[in-house]
């Protein structure tokens, strides 16, 4: 059994640290693949799909077992990470490229997103991973742990159909016709649900053994919800 008092501490346990850790993870790969588009079955869609639901299936996980308050801290912790990276790209595509290398055109082209998209990509990542924490941590209370399926497919329709309404309407509102835009975010909205809701058998076994490996099931009932509170 992990030692509760060094979790509480603050120090976090090595399975949180390791959630915490794929969950950066995946949000950085996500952004950085997310400038392929993919044709699947006659639909287009952002290659960032193939691993960008699984940063709210983890984000799931960590409301679920280690409460709202822990959840809220590791989103800003991914935010803040992805906007390093962010800059990081940025200088080194500014610096000035050797003489022989001819990359500088394919470096710009896929890493160099336009400052349109990264707001977008932001605005959307903050306003669904914090609605599907919550709904998710409001729903636990309401129905007093049960039925965790309908607790993290639920938290997800909010979340991503925020997600997805967002960065479609900040990226390209006045770009696509306001059809093309609503069919699109619609797809995308669609298509993240569909993946969570495949990978429920995952999300189960992960939560059973996190919550017997560390002795926590939170409820947050006594936690304050504002976003910009990183304090208990």
């Amino acid at each position: 059994m992990t030692d509760k008092s060094e979790f509480n501490s603050g120090g976090g346990s090595p399975w949180f640290m390791a959630i915490v850790a794929l969950f950066v993870t995946s949000l950085i790969t996500a952004n950085i693949i997310a400038v392929k588009l993919i044709d699947v079955g006659g639909y287009i869609l952002p290659a960032a799909i193939v691993i960008f639901p699984i940063s709210y299936i983890l984000g799931d996980v960590l409301t679920e077992v280690y409460g709202y308050h822990r959840a809220r801290r590791v989103i800003w912790l991914g935010f803040a990470c992805n906007l390093f990276a962010v800059l990081a790209i940025w200088a080194a595509g500014a610096l000035p490229a050797a003489d022989f290398w001819d990359g500088q055109g394919a470096y710009d082209r896929i890493l160099g997103a336009a400052p349109r998209i990264l707001a977008a990509s932001f605005a959307a990542y903050l306003v669904g991973e914090f609605a599907n924490a919550y709904v998710l941590a409001k729903m636990k209370i309401a129905t007093h742990g049960r039925w965790l399926w309908l607790r993290t497919i639920g938290s997800t329709v909010i979340g991503q159909g925020l997600d997805s309404a967002i960065f479609m309407t900040i990226a390209f509102a006045g770009i696509l016709p306001p059809e093309a835009l609503v069919a699109a975010a619609l797809t995308q909205w669609i298509a993240k649900t569909v993946y969570e809701a495949a990978a429920t058998p995952l999300t189960y076994a992960a939560v059973g053994f996190l919550k017997r490996r560390e002795g926590i099931d939170h409820y947050d009932t006594d936690t304050r919800f504002n976003p910009l509170a990183l304090s208990d």
